[in-house]
């Protein structure tokens, strides 16, 4: 197999592979946090190596001049895992506002959230525009719950997770517009959205990061939401 003709589809495959790289390496710094609650740092590091995943995938398929049945193919995987990261997301976000005990009752609602989005994917396609809807309406969420957090003091980072949510956010309204640049090599608005998730994966690193040797401080009143 060898590389696309297309300059811009290249650019976009590799900034996928970088865009993977990066996130394995956030995982492997989350893993080794000292002292550190050990399910938080699972669930955080289960999202980042589906996002990894899907990002090799992404890779391939658009850096490489395969069959299409064989591109087509790896489009399935690739938006599963991205149908199972934001749900994971979504859940770690709910985890550090609510405590622990609210993530059993959430689990099943994420993961039928997953399979709406992937089932949706399949009626509609594999339309990408899907994956931005559905992203950008979770991380909506996750963007209230952080803010929340950050302006009551209740988790060290949440501020910063907040910020890497909006640039995440950002890189879902590049993706889905025409937007091109040259920079070397050219970049098309897929290529952008690599680009700019790059910085939301770095800043979400970081935040998780510094809230890791801290459990979120849950109202007295909060454990009787989540029974």
């Amino acid at each position: 197999m060898i590389v696309v003709a297309s300059s811009t589809e290249m650019t976009t495959g590799a900034t996928d592979a970088v865009l993977g790289v990066e996130c394995l390496a956030v995982l492997a710094c989350l893993w080794r946090a000292p002292r550190a609650d050990r399910w938080r740092v699972g669930l955080w590091c289960w999202t980042f190596g589906l996002l990894a995943f899907a990002s090799f995938l992404g890779a391939a398929a658009h850096g490489l001049e395969i069959p299409a049945s064989l591109r087509a193919a790896l489009w399935k995987p690739l938006y599963l895992s991205l149908g199972l990261l934001v749900a994971l997301f979504v859940v770690g976000a709910f985890s550090d506002w609510l405590g622990r005990a609210a993530v059993p009752r959430l689990v099943p609602w994420g993961i039928g959230l997953a399979s709406v989005f992937f089932s949706l994917t399949e009626c509609f396609d594999g339309a990408f525009v899907i994956f931005v809807i559905y992203e950008a309406a979770a991380m909506a969420s996750a963007l209230a719950i952080y803010a929340f957090l950050a302006a009551t003091q209740r988790l060290k980072g949440a501020g910063v997770m907040a910020t890497a949510i909006l640039l995440n956010l950002a890189a879902a309204g590049v993706q889905a517009t025409h937007l091109s640049f040259q920079l070397f090599v050219p970049f098309d608005h897929n290529g952008m959205f690599h680009l700019v998730q790059m910085s939301a994966i770095a800043a979400l690193g970081l935040g998780l990061r510094m809230s890791m040797t801290q459990h979120p401080r849950v109202p007295p009143e909060t454990p009787s939401l989540c029974h």
